[in-house]
């Protein structure tokens, strides 16, 4: 019967890992990333979770003439953003799977 003593400890162990997994994943949520382009012209600021919480454009970048460079900037900042993003998830759920291919983390 040892080996049940050693499957129910290693049930707690996961269950304990899930709970702490779950609770990164609501912390990395309240985290905000900014990405920016143009040299802070502007900047964009994401969730941990990868959604789109801010966007700032600084004045002097708004020239109706020249709305495809406004375009592009703001491309740049959310992708920079979003990279930033994904790192931190990385590096916050990676303590969780140590080098374990797990989809979606």
């Amino acid at each position: 019967m040892r080996g049940m003593g050693n499957m129910q400890n290693m049930m707690k162990q996961m269950q304990k890992m899930q709970k702490k997994m779950a609770e990164a994943q609501e912390e990395l949520g309240d985290k905000r990333i900014e990405g920016t382009a143009g040299g802070g012209m502007v900047t964009v600021i994401v969730s941990g979770h990868k959604e789109i919480v801010e966007v700032n454009i600084k004045e002097e970048v708004v020239d109706p003439e020249d709305i495809e460079m406004l375009q592009d900037l703001v491309l740049a900042a959310t992708n920079d953003a979003l990279k930033k993003a994904e790192e931190l998830t990385n590096q916050t759920m990676g303590q969780f799977t140590k080098g374990l291919n797990i989809p979606g983390f």
